[in-house]
């Protein structure tokens, strides 16, 4: 008895039974959930209909997560699962769904903001001394700075080292 995706296994609106006026069909054909979590990277391939595969991550620990106020997307580990909003069994376990709120470790998000302000977020209150930069970068990094607004929340978090982040994609469904 494989799992299924049809409606005649349930009841009627009144209670009564359905009769199966069938076999089951491939088109309502249903999956066991990938359930993935954080671990070395382990990725299935599913074959579907149509000769389409999907790609199904059971492990995963790094992500590509993107900075969208900013505009820069980096490849970082996937270190905690914060917090789901369907299931804290999820949270216990670990494991990775759409829109579940993980941390991530911070470092290629600090480079960058280093990189593109000159400002190193990881300094926690210190001066951080200035490089030496030719006047062209120094005017550069000027105009940048001019409009840079950093959330308070944010820097606590870059002072720790991690972020919260959110999942985006469907990890059991595309492997990433």
């Amino acid at each position: 008895m494989g799992i299924s995706r049809d409606s005649f296994h349930k009841r009627r609106k009144t209670g009564g039974k359905r009769k199966a006026i069938r076999m089951k069909r491939k088109y309502e054909l249903g999956r066991p959930p990938a359930m993935t979590r954080i671990g070395p990277k382990r990725v299935r391939r599913v074959g579907t209909r149509g000769g389409n595969i999907k790609y199904r991550a059971l492990r995963l620990e790094t992500g590509n997560f993107s900075w969208g106020s900013e505009v820069f997307t980096g490849k970082t580990r996937i270190l905690n699962v914060m917090y789901n909003a369907s299931n804290n069994e999820l949270v216990r376990t670990n494991t990775l769904v759409k829109s579940c709120i993980v941390q991530i470790d911070a470092t290629p998000f600090r480079q960058f903001y280093k990189q593109h302000y000159g400002i190193d977020l990881a300094a926690k209150g210190q001066q951080q001394e200035d490089e030496k930069h030719s006047s062209r970068v120094q005017r550069k990094l000027a105009k940048r700075n001019k409009n840079r607004e950093l959330e308070q929340a944010v820097k606590e978090q870059f002072n720790t080292g991690r972020l919260l982040a959110c999942i985006s994609s469907r990890p059991g469904q595309s492997g990433r």
